[in-house]
């Protein structure tokens, strides 16, 4: 990764985000990159951030550009004489996605074709863009966006042409703690004695923002263009979350939300046939073209068996409320005051 990293010019669209936030915090602290670009149209996110980054960008390499995705000329200003693009910027949130169709679309579907343009027109040489595991056999539009958006990143590098450049998705779940996710909006409920939940059954793939962080890092390392990839993370329970939180307030079934699953797939039936196995992650292979047929793309990996499937239900891993409860006290000062 440090030839990778090292000396490069690396852009983050959404990169006020929580996941944009941690990338750069990281990459800062592990690797010695030409520059950060933080590309996002929140100007007083831009203006926090800057004073939150201020005491660890010793060398002074990071940029902040404002701008969005659905416009492509400043895409193609922005991405000028870039290495790298990760594409983090999204409208995420379920219910608003539903209720927002028009501007969820031009956003996660229409934004994702300018990215995939204007890195093709300035030559970028790798293009990481973040999925969901909503994608998988979707159910709401913010799904279907996401997987409308997967589709255009995969297909992407057969428009490249002669440009020298890879585009590749990593699809993860339920990252923890991240703006707008289930643990902070418990922890706010926890403190009025009632969380509500949807429905008692309810399980979510569960990864940290660093082990999200990490599997751009492989997939920048590793791809050769049009690999979805999927880490190896455990699922838990909505209501154990909840447990975890605050072992005295009231849990509340309140019914599932508009555009709302039971339980989360990342790799479906379908997809499997394409899907291959490695020690910490999976990674689908593109079903065009004839690429997943690629030695290159599928490397030391196992195929999958027939039939297979990765849902937080059927996972073979799962976190505990203790483990949940250690990485709670390590992120929120005031955890025990919520319990």
């Amino acid at each position: 990764m440090d030839k990778i990293l090292n000396g490069k010019s690396i852009l983050v669209t959404g990169g006020t985000g929580s996941f944009g936030k941690k990338f750069i915090q990281m990459t800062l602290a592990k690797f010695s990159p030409q520059k950060l670009i933080v590309l996002s149209r929140d100007e007083m996110k831009q203006w926090d951030m800057q004073k939150e980054f201020a005491g660890i960008d010793k060398k002074g390499i990071l940029r902040y550009f404002i701008g969005d995705v659905r416009d492509r000329d400043r895409l193609n200003l922005a991405f000028q004489e870039v290495d790298y693009v990760i594409h983090a910027a999204a409208t995420k949130i379920v219910p608003t996605a539903e209720y927002n169709p028009f501007e969820t679309i031009k956003t996660n579907v229409l934004g994702a074709m300018n990215v995939i343009e204007s890195s093709i027109a300035q030559k970028v040489k790798r293009v990481i863009a973040l999925s969901t595991d909503k994608a998988c056999n979707p159910i709401n539009l913010y799904g279907a966006t996401k997987l409308c958006s997967d589709k255009l990143f995969v297909a992407g590098n057969a428009y490249a042409g002669i440009h020298d450049i890879r585009f590749a998705v990593v699809r993860y779940g339920n990252v923890m703690g991240s703006r707008g996710s289930v643990i902070p909006f418990f922890i706010e409920k926890a403190k009025t004695g009632e969380i509500p939940i949807t429905d008692a059954r309810m399980t979510r793939f569960m990864i940290t923002l660093e082990q999200a962080v990490e599997l751009v890092w492989l997939a920048l390392g590793d791809c050769v263009g049009g690999e979805i990839y999927i880490p190896k993370i455990p699922s838990m329970k909505v209501v154990d979350i909840a447990g975890a939180v605050s072992q005295t307030a009231k849990q509340a079934i309140i019914g599932v939300r508009p555009g709302e699953k039971l339980h989360e797939f990342m790799i479906g039936e379908d997809d499997a046939r394409h899907a291959y196995e490695y020690d910490a992650y999976f990674k689908i292979l593109p079903d065009i073209y004839n690429w997943h047929n690629c030695s290159q793309r599928i490397g030391q990996g196992k195929k999958c068996t027939e039939g297979f499937s990765y849902s937080s239900a059927n996972n073979q891993e799962w976190m505990t409320q203790e483990q949940l409860q250690v990485w709670l006290k390590n992120e929120y000062p005031d955890y025990d005051t919520v319990r």
